[in-house]
Order: C-alpha cells, then structure tokens, then sequence
C-alpha cells in the first residue's frame, strides 16, 4: 500500500546478485516508488544509492509497505523474513522449495512467493517473467513493484503457487538444456558446426516459441478425436516420430548415446493427448 502522504510506495529489496541488482535499479528508475536496499556487499548497495536509491542499515530498519527479496537460498530467505515485520509484505523472489512459502505464512509473515524467469538480461530490461502465489490482497499491494520489473506478472494462485510454477517452467529449460547436449554430441560426431547449429536453434525458437508452442491447452487430458488440437497434435506426433526415429538411427550408425530421445519416441504421443 502507498504511503497516504507522499503518494509514494515504499519498497525495501534485500539481495543485490547479478538479478538482484537490476531488479532493484528498474525499481530505482520508476517513478511513485521510494526504495530502500540492504545488501552485505557494500559495492552494489552503492550503485543502487547512486540510482538513488536509500541505502538501509539492516533488513530490520527498512521502512516499507513491500520487502523484495532476491537471496541465494530458503536458509537466507528465512534469515531475511525474521527482520521483516509482520504487516509488510514479503515477496520472495529466491527460488525456494515447494514448502518454503507456506512456511513463511504459518510464522506469521504476509507472504507472496513470486519466483522470476528472463535472467540478468530480462531483470536489466524489465521484461521478466514473474510468477507469483499469495493472496489477492497481497498481490494487489505489491503490483506496482512487480510490474516495474516484469513485462508477464502471472497471479498463479495461492501461496505456493509462484514457486510451482517456476519449478515447472524450469523443469523445461533443463531437461531441455539436457536434450540440447544430446542434440551436439550427435552433430559433433556428424562432423556438424556446433555454433551454426545454435545460431539455427535459436533463430527457430524466436519463430516458433519453442517448446512453448505446444502449451496452449488447460489440461493434460486425452483429447476426442473430434477436438481441434486432436488434428493439430497427430500432425506434431507424426513429424516428431519420424525426425525422433532418423535421429536415433543415426545416433547408432555414428555411435553417439541419445537416451532422451530413445526415452521421447514412445512417450511424444502419449505426452500430448494421443
């Protein structure tokens, strides 16, 4: 909530890393929010003062409607919630286990969990993802913040459901990152450029969005066979086992290990709704 005399909202933000700092500093520039920093290194705090932002001797001085918080793990996250009143609203923008959140709530704390997804260079533009669980009340009083560092703040649900969120997301780009090592082992044994088939990966991905391109359903469920993405997805299956089935041929003709794509064959039709 704004300070009723000011008109400004006050915001605290706790952890100045490598996302953290460019958080704060998109918080620094936007105009109707006073921000408050606290970190243990002394050279990032700095810089955010220089932004003109006010520097706080401690997480238990700040001053704030909104504590953000962007530390390395759940053991500092609680070090940090026990300085925070309990009338403040904690976002919490560490990547915490599922149980953390509710945790924090059940010691009395107004919590929202609110993991983000876009990086240094997201956090640096503004254009984060931010995935956030708690209560609607909460959310709203923090909105103004969020939005001045996210470009996509999805209110996922109740407490816990930012963190889920970010879990399933991340459980994409890693298996995904996994496949891609899969991916060059086998181009390197067909003598392939590596770069130039990243720079292909890459280029495609802006176009099609990537695995994101096929989650536009709300639920996992069988599709009828008389359902639109009934149509769409036998198209993806059909081209997926046969690109799938020539690549592990060639796998073992070069000699190369592809386990996840031996694992995705008979799982790719099943997986979309088939």
């Amino acid at each position: 909530m704004a300070d009723v005399m000011g008109g400004v909202m006050r915001v605290g933000f706790v952890g100045l890393g490598n996302i953290g700092k460019p958080m704060a500093l998109r918080l620094a520039a936007t105009e109707g929010l006073a921000l408050q920093v606290y970190d243990v290194a002394p050279d990032p705090v700095a810089e955010l003062v220089a932004a003109g932002a006010t520097a706080a001797a401690s997480v238990a001085a700040m001053d704030a409607d909104v504590v953000c918080v962007m530390v390395r793990d759940d053991d500092q996250v609680r070090a940090v919630a026990a300085e925070v009143p309990h009338g403040t609203v904690l976002v919490v923008h560490s990547t915490v286990a599922p149980a953390t959140p509710a945790e924090l709530v059940a010691a009395g704390h107004r919590v929202l969990d609110a993991p983000v997804s876009g990086g240094p260079m997201g956090a640096a533009e503004g254009s984060l993802a931010i995935m956030v669980g708690g209560e609607a009340d909460a959310f709203d009083a923090a909105r103004p913040a969020l939005e001045a560092m996210g470009t996509k703040v999805v209110h996922a649900g109740p407490i816990g459901a930012g963190t889920r969120m970010k879990l399933a997301r991340n459980l994409i780009h890693f298996v995904a990152f996994t496949a891609v090592t899969e991916a060059q082992r086998l181009a390197e044994a067909g003598g392939l450029d590596l770069v130039a088939l990243g720079e292909v990966v890459r280029h495609t991905d802006a176009i099609t969005g990537g695995p994101g391109a096929i989650m536009y359903r709300g639920t996992t469920a069988p599709i009828a066979e008389g359902d639109f993405w009934h149509g769409v997805f036998s198209h993806v299956a059909a081209l997926g086992e046969k690109d799938l089935g020539f690549a592990i041929a060639l796998a073992d003709e070069l000699g190369v290990d592809v386990p996840l794509a031996r694992e995705a064959l008979p799982r790719l039709g099943k997986g979309l709704g088939l």
